[in-house]
């Protein structure tokens, strides 16, 4: 599993770690309607972006740069997923002007978290990670964030996500 720290301490994380080459796992969680939603319901290159909270700096900075970045890609979505409750995640889009944006809770059961090992136990959120799953659902790039608290390597993400099909 990825060694991850939260604000300095170290967290255990539970889930199966995910690795390029794998078939992206399958999830459900809730969309800001309370819709269940699963990885099955985006198509083509999709860059999962999970964040412990929309609302600290980090977790913002990595949203907004994220979305930004991808209406400037072809064929790529981006997907926000955190634990915050789809209220959270509503009213973070429309303060941000990011209503398109998709947001997705895990706060229900954990099932993205579990399925790409990122839940940290010792907080129940989840830890600061990136993938990169392209049309086929094959995982081609993947990032556990060692540092909670710092942002992912957008360049890396988003030049893996371009070169996609």
């Amino acid at each position: 599993m990825a060694k991850v720290t939260f604000k300095g301490n170290p967290v255990t994380l539970a889930g199966e770690e995910v690795k390029v080459g794998d078939q992206a796992p399958n999830f459900t969680a809730l969309d800001n309607n309370l819709s269940e939603k699963s990885l099955n319901n985006y198509k083509g290159v999709r860059i999962i972006s999970v964040v412990p909270s929309l609302d600290t700096g980090v977790c913002d900075a990595q949203t907004r740069r994220f979305n930004e970045e991808a209406t400037k890609l072809d064929n790529v979505s981006v997907i926000t997923i955190s634990c915050d409750l789809p209220f959270a995640q509503k009213r973070w889009c429309g303060a941000s002007g990011l209503e398109n944006a998709i947001t997705l809770s895990d706060h229900r059961d954990l099932s993205f978290g579990q399925a790409y090992g990122v839940v940290m136990k010792e907080l129940r959120l989840l830890a600061r990670a990136v993938f990169v799953i392209d049309s086929d659902n094959k995982v081609i790039y993947t990032e556990y964030v060692s540092e909670g608290t710092n942002h992912p390597d957008y360049d890396s993400a988003l030049e893996v996500a371009k070169g996609a099909k």
